[in-house]
């Protein structure tokens, strides 16, 4: 029977995923997050970063977008002295993460209903600038991470800059120089320390919390932070943003 020839050849073996190239894969996909996530930091080292995650969750719920960046040779000093009292006494001193008061802040919580975060404010601005808001493993994982990376690659200076430029200071209201305007009616480069310690006080609970006329809790503790500022100056505690 005429006809093209039949092929005899054995059919190609079909790829087997073995360990070794399972391996081989997750160890090519780690040097490509490693080299992206060193990317991505060197660049926000020059450039504000457009928008955040949180940025646009807020915005598809409605909330909107407002943020107007002022470096932070700019924004009153009194400001980066709130947030140090307030948030990371320690933020000149350490390398991104403050043991001591991770254990403080687990010794509290153990005993009591409100939780008290042990995060610097490097880890704050990595969560802030690359992350999701939550709490997961995942999360807390790359948050270290980014944190290690920032702290090599920014510096102080540039990770305050970027803290106080894009925490949330209101509902759709990120970084302090926005927030100064929505509450306080001017920008953020001439700040009264009661104005300062006032915004420090809501960063926690930027939703629930408002800097204007506050009452109760926030009111006290803006207090308490308005009389750190003097202290943080004084003891040198912002050495390393002078």
């Amino acid at each position: 029977m005429d006809g093209a020839p039949v092929s005899t050849s054995p059919a190609p073996p079909r790829r087997r995923v073995t360990l070794g190239r399972l391996v081989r894969w997750l160890f090519k996909a780690l040097l490509w997050f490693v080299g992206l996530s060193v990317l991505w930091v060197a660049i926000y080292r020059f450039v504000p970063p457009p928008v955040t995650v949180t940025m646009l969750t807020n915005a598809l719920d409605g909330r909107g977008i407002s943020k107007d960046w002022m470096p932070l040779a700019r924004i009153d000093p009194n400001m980066a002295r709130a947030a140090i009292g307030a948030e990371d006494s320690r933020f000149c001193y350490h390398h991104g993460f403050d043991f001591t008061a991770i254990q403080k802040a687990m010794a509290h919580n153990e005993d009591s209903k409100r939780i008290r975060g042990g995060s610097t404010i490097s880890q704050q601005t990595a969560k802030n600038v690359f992350l999701w808001q939550g709490r997961s493993y995942v999360r807390k994982g790359l948050e270290a991470w980014f944190t290690v990376l920032i702290e090599a690659i920014w510096g102080k200076h540039r990770i305050m800059e970027m803290y106080l430029n894009v925490a949330e200071t209101g509902i759709g209201t990120y970084g302090v120089n926005a927030g100064s305007m929505r509450y306080f009616h001017h920008d953020a480069s001439h700040m009264s320390a009661t104005e300062a310690a006032r915004i420090a006080a809501i960063l926690p609970l930027p939703k629930v919390r408002g800097a204007v006329a506050p009452v109760g809790y926030v009111r006290r503790y803006g207090n308490r932070i308005a009389a750190r500022i003097a202290t943080v100056r004084s003891g040198g505690y912002d050495s390393c943003l002078r």
